[in-house]
This record gives structure tokens, sequence and C-alpha cells, in this order.
């Protein structure tokens, strides 16, 4: 057995994520635009620290850096924090370009 395989879901999960600091208008269908802060960041989706009113479910258009908009949904809420997965998962290359763009720091970035 490798040691791949001794990994759990949540630890894989947690190894994907990416830690950013990155302020966007989310295009709401119902709401219009909204401010929210992405606080970590996977090819997959992304969190919010700072969606108090969102549900499950919910939908949004975000700009990211050199993907552009790109659409997620809510797949989680749990006090001011909401967990969007995107509606396609963005390329490896794009996503580590993404990732240098929004955390210049290499110290700061997740081993890829």
């Amino acid at each position: 057995m490798s040691a791949g395989a001794n990994l759990s879901v949540t630890d894989m999960r947690r190894a994907a994520r990416h830690p950013v600091d990155f302020p966007v208008i989310a295009e709401h269908h119902v709401r219009g635009d909204m401010n929210l802060h992405i606080s970590n960041l996977s090819a997959h989706g992304f969190m919010v620290d700072d969606a108090a009113d969102l549900g499950r479910g919910e939908r949004v258009i975000i700009r990211l850096p050199v993907v552009g908009r790109i659409e997620a949904y809510v797949i989680w809420t749990r006090d001011d924090r909401a967990g969007f997965q995107f509606e396609r998962i963005i390329r490896l290359d794009d996503f580590v370009s993404i990732i240098d763009t929004l955390q210049p720091n290499p110290r700061l970035r997740r081993n890829r």
C-alpha cells in the first residue's frame, strides 16, 4: 500500500487548498453584485469567510486571474463561512498560475 493510500478524503481535500486573501465582486442572479472575501482556493472550489446570508445551492459568478469568469455554487455553510464548488474544474497549469498570482510569497503557498 502506498503512502498516499493512507490519506483520508479530508486530508486530500486539505492538501489541495491554498490560503489566499482575495476580495471579489460576485455576481448573484437574484441579489446582484456581492462583495465576498476568498480565504482559500482549490482547483475545485473556494471558501469565503463573509457569507452569513448565503444558502446551499445559491450560485455566483466570480472573476479569477488567468481563467476569468467562472460560476460556482454553495455546497456548505457554517457561521459566516461558505464553501463553493466550481461548475468546472480549473486545469492544473492554470490553477498553479492563479496561486502564483494570488499568493506571491512562496513560503505561504502549500505544496502542489
